[in-house]
C-alpha cells in the first residue's frame, strides 16, 4: 500500500510541475498576442502613407505601369507564393489549416508555383503533399526580428528571376478573428490589382497642398511598390504570429483544464488509498488488542 501511495505522490508532483510549465506558456502566448496585434495596428499609418504615395503616382503615370494587372499573363510568367506557418508545435490545427487552404488555392493557378514555406512545421506539411518547395525560412521570434526577416524573403525570392514584370506573388497565412480563433487567408500582391489601383488614383489628397512626384514617376512608383510589398509581408507575418500564439494559448488552456481534471482524480485516488491504509492499520491494532485480551 505504501508503494502505491508513494507512486501516486510522485505522479501528482509531476503533474503539478507540468501544470506550472503549461501556465507559463499560457502567459507567454497571451503576452505575445498583444505584442503582434499592436505591431499590426502601428503599421496602419505607414501603410496609409504608402497608399497615398501610390495613388499620386498612379494619377500622374500614363499607361504601361510596372507590375500591374495583365503583365503576368505571358508564357514566361513566374508564379511565386509564400506560406506562413510555425516552427514549433503545440498549436493545434494551425499549420494544417493554412497548408490545406494554400494547396487548394495553388491548385487552381495556371502554372506550377515556386513556394517558400515560413516555418518547419508547415514546410513538412506541404512537402508531405508532394508540393515542390523552393525554400524554407525560420519564423521570427519577436517583433524586432520581423523587419530583417521580410528583407531576407524579398532578397531570396528576387534571386531566382529578379524583379520580372511577369511575376505573380501570393501570400497565405492565418489571420486572427476573435478570441482564440483565426482563419486562413490569401492575398495576391503582384501584379497590382487594377480595381485597387483605380481606387487609389481616385482617392482625394487629405490636404490642400497637392503632392508632386519628384525624380521620375516610374522610379518613384517602383520604390513605393517595394514599400507596399514590405508592409504587406510584415502585416501577414505579424498576423500569422498572433494567430499562432492564439492557437497555442487555446491548446494550453485545454491542457491546463485536463491537468486539473487529472489532479482531481489522482488526489481522490490518493486519499482513498491512504484512508484504506489507515483503516487496515487500525484494524490490525484492534485485532491485536482483542487477541491480547483473549489471552
Amino acid at each position: 500500500m505504501s508503494d502505491t501511495t508513494a507512486s501516486l505522490r510522485r505522479t501528482i508532483s509531476g503533474a503539478r510541475d507540468l501544470q506550472s510549465v503549461v501556465r507559463t506558456m499560457k502567459a507567454m502566448a497571451a503576452a505575445s498576442i498583444g505584442q503582434y496585434e499592436q505591431s499590426v495596428r502601428a503599421l496602419a499609418d505607414y501603410y496609409r502613407t504608402v497608399e497615398l504615395g501610390l495613388g499620386t503616382c498612379f494619377r500622374e503615370s500614363g499607361p504601361g505601369l510596372p507590375m500591374t494587372e495583365g503583365k503576368s499573363q505571358s508564357a514566361t510568367g513566374v508564379i511565386r507564393a509564400v506560406v506562413f506557418g510555425s516552427d514549433q508545435g503545440l498549436v493545434g490545427q494551425f499549420n494544417d489549416l493554412v497548408a490545406e487552404y494554400a494547396l487548394q488555392q495553388l491548385a487552381e493557378l495556371p502554372a506550377k508555383p515556386e513556394v517558400w514555406a515560413v516555418g518547419e512545421r508547415v514546410y513538412a506539411r506541404l512537402a508531405d503533399e508532394g508540393l515542390p518547395l523552393a525554400g524554407r525560412f525560420s519564423v521570427p521570434s519577436s517583433v524586432r526580428e520581423i523587419t530583417p526577416f521580410i528583407g531576407q524573403i524579398l532578397v531570396e525570392i528576387s534571386k531566382y528571376h529578379g524583379d520580372s514584370e511577369a511575376t505573380e506573388l501570393y501570400l497565405f497565412h492565418n489571420r486572427p478573428t476573435s478570441g482564440a480563433l483565426y482563419t486562413p487567408v490569401s492575398q495576391r500582391l503582384l501584379p497590382l490589382d487594377e480595381i485597387w489601383r483605380r481606387d487609389l488614383a481616385e482617392r482625394p489628397w487629405p490636404t490642400r497642398n497637392l503632392p508632386e512626384v519628384m525624380g521620375g514617376g516610374i522610379t518613384t512608383l517602383r520604390a513605393l511598390i517595394r514599400e507596399y510589398l514590405f508592409v504587406s509581408l510584415f502585416r501577414a507575418c505579424a498576423e500569422s504570429l498572433a494567430s499562432e500564439n492564439a492557437s497555442r494559448l487555446a491548446a494550453m488552456q485545454r491542457a491546463d483544464k485536463n491537468i486539473d481534471d487529472l489532479l482531481e482524480d489522482l488526489n481522490r485516488t490518493f486519499h482513498r488509498l491512504r484512508q484504506s491504509g489507515i483503516d487496515e492499520e487500525l484494524f490490525d491494532v484492534i485485532s491485536g488488542f482483542e487477541a491480547l485480551r483473549a489471552e
